[in-house]
């Protein structure tokens, strides 16, 4: 199993005819993402060809959802009318709407959250690098890859990720590859301060999936969703679980990359977060290096199984 999506989800692509959603698009196509629609207002009629693939554009979301069946979407919109783009998935009802953007302004975001209260719709992101479910083929060819992340590090498996850092994602990807542990699914939820899905969000799917044996979750400094996910996992997670916090040496108030990483109270820290992770029985990497090597610790002190 996976969790959110698997390699029969259909995806539209909010922004298919500009360059970066253009080349991603590509880049899933040949993943085996089922890419069913483009949506870019205007130019409905079209298509988007790539090698044998002919993708139908739409001018709406809701054109789109209605003539492909399309339940997920990736936006790659320009930041000042990504909020925009998200609820207008949102309105056709899609399951999945995940939000590439940088930069979205946090007011917008905010006003998209209090819009989506009680709608079915599931936000990834903003600003993240979106989500793989790997398939079963060649460099798990037949997968559904939707955002950025690169298809090709993947493998079929049963280690669950839950990132707020792309690059660390893929890292985190990569060892366990070159480990022989395949992924369910990887999900980099986006660095923002304002996001539609949290690491806890994750990691009860995580525990509720059958397929997913063991958990890897990467924090960074600001916030204290880590915090949150730990505590939950201390009291019910039946899974090993290995974490780590990035941004151990950034200075108190300053932003680092990520415009949620800024470090606001006591449990903001690093230093604080890797306490909590400690005390909830998180087995916690020391460097971004020692990611698979942390959660095959994690699955030896519990006799569990990773593949």
């Amino acid at each position: 199993m996976s969790i959110i999506v698997t390699p029969e989800t259909k995806v539209l692509v909010q922004g298919i005819t500009g360059e970066f959603g253009g080349r991603h698009t590509k880049l899933s196509l040949d993943y085996g993402t089922k890419i069913v629609a483009g949506v870019t207002p205007g130019k409905g009629g079209q298509f988007f060809e790539h090698g044998a693939h002919k993708v139908p554009i739409f001018n709406t979301v809701a054109d789109a959802v209605a003539a492909t069946g399309a339940t997920a979407s990736a936006v790659f919109v320009p930041p000042p009318f990504a909020a925009d783009a998200i609820l207008e998935g949102v309105d056709a009802g899609l399951d999945l709407c995940v939000a590439i953007t940088e930069g979205i302004p946090v007011r917008d975001m905010i006003e998209v959250k209090r819009a989506m209260g009680g709608r079915k719709t599931r936000l990834i992101g903003p600003n993240c690098p979106g989500i793989v479910t790997p398939g079963t083929g060649k460099d798990s060819f037949g997968g559904c890859r939707i955002g950025i992340a690169p298809g090709y590090i993947h493998r079929r498996g049963h280690v669950g990720v839950v990132s707020r850092s792309g690059t660390l994602t893929y890292e985190a990807v990569f060892q366990l590859t070159t480990k022989n542990l395949g992924q369910s699914t990887c999900v980099g939820i986006g660095g923002d301060p304002v996001n539609g899905t949290s690491h806890l969000d994750v990691v009860k799917m995580f525990n509720d999936d059958p397929e997913t044996w063991g958990i890897i979750m990467i924090g960074e400094i600001g916030g204290n969703a880590e915090v949150e996910a730990a505590r939950w996992i201390k009291a019910n997670c039946r899974k090993p679980v290995a974490g780590f916090i990035a941004g151990a040496t950034a200075p108190a108030g300053r932003r680092m990359g990520h415009a949620g990483a800024v470090v606001g109270g006591a449990e903001d820290t690093a230093a604080a977060k890797i306490a909590v992770f400690k005390e909830c029985g998180i087995e916690c990497a020391t460097t971004p290096s020692d990611m698979a090597d942390a959660l095959i610790r994690a699955a030896q002190a519990r006799g569990a199984k990773l593949a």
